[in-house]
């Protein structure tokens, strides 16, 4: 949670959290209370043109607060975790320089992550000759022969990545090609490193039965706001179903719609579930991250009780 010791790290303060949980209210608020300016870690809003289904903060909500990251990719580009650290890094330092304090704020966990404990991606290049090589494994003898063959070099990436998963399958045969070691292994060596900054890491929670009908209730409002036309438009325009911007939870199944797979009142339906789903996951990571305060927003009787006690604990801690 802190960088004890040295004074010299940059404060950063931190609110993650499933979706659905009021991340991007609570860090304008903040923001505004506390001279900050907003960095999003949010693998979607990145993407111009896809604003609904990302649920991307809008003028209104920031609030006259600056935010970083946001609408800084096209959806045919390939936005990956080294991308968002390199720009998060650089965005802090230009925050931290104009004397404001900058704030993470997003719900996907190895963003935080490769932020705060400025995690080493110099041995994960691509080895494209090698890739080459094991994509067309998985694609003439299937995922399952694949997952064997990272059995056999890495077990314990193996045990912890789904043999479907066949992206990151291919990366830990990578990893274990390149270095000779275990991505798994590299992963929780990182997150044993000490925080690059003096940070203030919060995580949003609430009733999960809560939580999970919010969620059904912002699916409904997005498509009344006109999700189905935003990714109508986005297939208009080519860009590839398998391409990194349409995995994202809601153009991805609504994708699927426009394919003929099944039908809009189908595709909404696994919305909901798949967000559901991804709610908990966030969850299971969040719990896996030393160091941070769960703020359990049913705790509280308003915003403003609820936004005291965030800005109370981390000018105890930052300051």
């Amino acid at each position: 949670m802190t960088g004890t010791g040295n004074t010299q790290k940059i404060p950063l303060l931190i609110i993650a959290g499933p979706t659905a949980t009021g991340k991007s209210a609570a860090a304008a608020e903040l923001a505004i209370r506390m001279n900050g300016a907003v960095i999003s870690a949010d693998s979607m809003q990145v993407y111009r043109g896809m604003d609904i289904g990302s649920a991307k903060v809008t003028e209104e909500e920031m609030r006259g607060v600056p935010h970083y990251l946001i609408d800084c990719a096209d959806p045919w580009e390939n936005w990956n975790v080294v991308r968002f650290q390199e720009n998060a890094r650089e965005a802090v330092r230009e925050i931290a320089a104009k004397g404001q304090l900058p704030i993470l704020c997003g719900g996907t966990g190895f963003y935080i992550q490769a932020l705060l404990y400025d995690i080493d991606f110099t041995q994960m290049d691509e080895n494209t000759p090698l890739r080459v090589q094991l994509a067309d494994i998985a694609a003439k003898q299937g995922p399952e022969a694949l997952h064997a063959l990272l059995s056999k070099k890495d077990p314990a990436s193996a045990a912890a990545i789904h043999p479907n998963n066949i992206k990151r399958v291919i990366r830990a045969l990578e990893f274990a090609s390149e270095s000779g070691g275990s991505i798994a292994e590299h992963n929780t060596a990182q997150r044993e490193k000490e925080s690059a900054y003096r940070s203030v890491f919060f995580v949003l929670t609430m009733d999960r039965q809560k939580l999970y009908d919010r969620i059904d209730l912002r699916v409904d409002k997005m498509m009344e706001q006109g999700l189905y036309e935003e990714v109508v438009k986005l297939h208009q325009m080519g860009i590839p179903r398998e391409s990194t911007a349409m995995q994202g939870i809601g153009y991805k199944q609504i994708y699927g719609c426009l394919e003929g797979e099944y039908s809009l009142e189908e595709a909404v339906r696994l919305i909901k579930r798949d967000t559901r789903h991804f709610a908990k996951r966030q969850l299971t990571w969040f719990r896996r991250e030393k160091d941070v305060i769960w703020v359990d927003i049913d705790m509280f009787s308003s915003s403003e009780e609820l936004y005291d006690h965030m800005q109370r604990t981390a000018e105890s801690i930052l300051y």
